[in-house]
């Protein structure tokens, strides 16, 4: 029996749980469900990341203290997970005795070591709010374009990054006071000391799916960088332990201690399971699963989406290694979720929370959807509702449920609720149960959907099987009563069959249905006992199929009224060229343009050739484009914090290519990529259909 530890990110403790956090908490908990129905001893922990400038200032602004806050979040995000039968053995959260303690032991162990510097960093300073401005918090005009109301790294108007303290007049978004430059000391963890170690950490085959090893060999080509770990008060968090005396507070940046809550929960579960007999709740021995020399005696494996990468295979296993602790047997990343094709938005309406998904549809539908898309590639998964309510109806309500509801009702009426004593069809039979080899393989292997195809497959075999048979036209026949109940004998046992390939995906289903098989046991194990001279109970209806009003009420209760009215692409377009050449940006009302204006645009259907990251630019993405001439162009654009370059590469976008080039920070921008939205909150590159030919215009 192998000893497993699992977990999932932990969500920031300052808002609700939505279908983006659902994606991975159910992608882990089919994962540890499987595991378990395979007989293996499997612990799953999490928290809440309950630490950080935001917490502090948004209990703040409610009134309340930041524990209250983290309390309260917490509880809803609970309340949220248990909706979708998320099946955590202990949701701790990172503002906790034992995360203090693991952090300041991790701190001073990396210290005693050398693994600790510090250097004077000057930084922008709100004198009313007596606190240093992270670049979100501080706004300006930018010092290359003039563009007023910029954050303090990059221009949303003309695309040039820069430090906050470059910005012309700068302000406090918190207090709209002018900011000072201070100077103060900052705790580093010395990461490039771990390159060696990272670099053959990083090439391990089973640690990391190929293409985030691949990725993260950028990270080595650029250069490793010292990290920065502390924040100054005030903060919501924990200090950090030995500093000097008369030092004005420091404390762990939130990055720090959040990792460290996966130990934390699993050490606060050890608590609660000391002394224990129950065998489904065992003793559990924190030194097992963390202590360097148990790493092979035991497993750990995190799940996280692909935005997080960077801190969970660089920086956490040089922080386990350098405190001579254990690092994670894998670590497994996903992509992000978009709906209908495109980035959640809350004024489509598809930006879900979990309550209100809950709400209108049943949550096991989404936990099939996402298992039938989910595979062991770092792959962006699309929520299309259209496909969604013909894929649940279809497989689940059309193949899966409809088995028993085709054949309970003959062994109800004429046999009293019991199956043959005989199986009529035992290849049939035996070749579902030998599936079940490769459905546990495909779990293991998080290939959900691979698996759900499987699974889909044998529900073909078995209504295939009763189409053939046609037990509703034999049972109008005198002397075919046996007959009847072995077809329906048949179809039963492979229904069971599926329902213990199921139970992973499908909990709250195969509960049911094990009242009506009259069961106490569907693990994997089970599939092999058939079923004969066996009483089953009534049937009732285990799943209802989806209705386009229940999806149409859900996305209407999810919009909400932005606080601006998002711009038009062209809107976007004409507002940045009049802010660069004019060197203004004034969004009154009477801010127009005349159409001869307009009409000097030229908008050019491209192809995305190449995108990828701009080092040291936290909001560009440095696009490579056909525009239908010799050669590509370069272009930069301010999308980072809404896009992957991998979700852009072959597609077709607009650009507008008679704008002037620009010189930037990071090369020659010669273009603007359209995009539409709220360029802070929901901005979406305008995508064109593939028949659209490179290099034609748009009129």
């Amino acid at each position: 029996m192998r000893q497993i530890l699992v977990t999932s990110a932990l969500p920031y403790a300052n808002g609700n749980i939505h279908l983006g956090h659902l994606l991975e908490h159910i992608q882990t908990d089919i994962w540890v469900r499987a595991m378990k129905a395979q007989g293996h001893q499997v612990t799953y922990v999490c928290a809440d990341d309950a630490h950080g400038t935001s917490i502090m200032l948004k209990a703040q602004e409610k009134g309340i203290t930041p524990q209250q806050l983290i309390s309260e979040v917490k509880s809803s995000h609970q309340a949220d997970f248990a909706k979708f039968l998320i099946s955590y053995d202990n949701y701790h959260t990172t503002h906790s005795e034992e995360n203090k303690e693991f952090s300041e032991l991790i701190y001073r162990r990396l210290s005693a070591e050398g693994h600790i510097s510090t250097k004077d960093v000057e930084q922008l300073f709100d004198p009313e709010k007596s606190l240093f401005l992270a670049d979100r918090f501080v706004k300006g005009e930018c010092p290359e374009c003039s563009a007023k109301d910029q954050y303090g790294d990059n221009c949303e108007v003309c695309g040039t990054t820069y430090n906050a303290t470059e910005l012309i007049n700068p302000y406090s978004t918190l207090s709209g006071a002018t900011p000072v430059l201070k100077t103060s000391k900052h705790y580093f963890f010395n990461l490039p000391e771990f390159e060696d170690f990272l670099k053959q950490w990083t090439k391990d085959k089973d640690r990391l799916q190929s293409s985030v090893s691949n990725k993260l060999q950028e990270w080595f080509e650029s250069g490793l960088a010292s990290w920065d770990i502390s924040r100054d008060g005030p903060y919501f968090g924990f200090k950090i332990p030995d500093t000097p005396e008369g030092e004005p507070d420091k404390y762990f940046y939130v990055w720090l201690d959040a990792p460290i809550g996966y130990m934390a929960s699993f050490k606060n579960l050890c608590k609660q399971r000391q002394g224990s007999t129950d065998p489904l709740k065992p003793e559990l021995n924190f030194d097992d699963y963390w202590l360097e020399q148990n790493q092979h005696k035991t497993e750990l494996y995190h799940f996280i989406g692909k935005d997080i990468v960077y801190f969970h295979a660089l920086f956490w296993p040089a922080m386990l290694a350098g405190a001579e602790y254990r690092t994670p047997t894998s670590v497994f990343a996903h992509g992000f979720l978009m709906v209908n094709g495109e980035k959640m938005s809350k004024s489509r309406g598809t930006f879900i929370q979990a309550e209100t998904f809950a709400k209108h549809l049943h949550p096991e539908y989404l936990r099939y959807y996402f298992a039938t898309k989910l595979s062991d590639k770092v792959e962006d998964m699309n929520l299309d509702f259209a496909d969604f309510m013909q894929k649940v109806n279809s497989d689940m309500v059309g193949k899966v449920v409809n088995i028993a509801s085709r054949s309970a009702g003959f062994i109800a009426k004429k046999y009293d609720g019991m199956l043959s004593e005989t199986c009529a069809e035992p290849e049939l039979v035996n070749d579902i149960v030998r599936t079940g080899e490769e459905i546990a393989t495909a779990y293991e292997n998080r290939e959900f959907s691979r698996a759900m195809r499987l699974i889909m497959q044998c529900a073909d075999k078995a209504n295939e099987y009763i189409d053939s048979k046609k037990p509703w036209s034999m049972a109008k026949e005198e002397g075919k009563e046996q007959e009847v109940q072995q077809v329906c004998t048949v179809a039963i046992n492979i229904f069971r069959q599926l329902m213990v390939y199921l139970a992973p995906v499908l909990p709250e289903l195969t509960d049911n249905a094990k009242a009506f098989l009259n069961l106490d046991n569907l693990s994997f194990a089970s599939r092999h006992d058939l079923l004969l001279g066996h009483q089953i109970n009534k049937f009732k209806p285990l799943m209802q199929r989806i209705e386009q009003s229940q999806i149409d009420a859900m996305i209407e209760d999810s919009k909400q009224d932005l606080e601006t009215t998002p711009t038009s692409s062209v809107a976007t377009v004409t507002n940045d060229i009049k802010s660069s050449s004019n060197n203004t940006h004034d969004t009154a009302a009477n801010d127009y343009i005349e159409f001869d204006d307009f009409a000097k645009v030229e908008m050019t259907v491209a192809l995305v050739l190449n995108c990828k990251y701009v080092e040291g630019a936290d909001k560009l993405l440095q696009f490579t484009l056909d525009i239908g001439k010799v050669q590509p162009i370069n272009v930069f654009s301010g999308i980072r914090k809404f896009y992957q370059p991998d979700q852009l590469v072959n597609k077709k976008v607009i650009c507008v290519t008679n704008l002037a080039p620009r010189k930037m920070k990071f090369g020659i921008s010669e273009g603007m990529i359209l995009s539409s939205g709220d360029p802070k909150t929901s901005l979406v590159v305008v995508t064109v259909p593939d028949d659209c030919k490179v290099g034609d215009k748009l009129a």
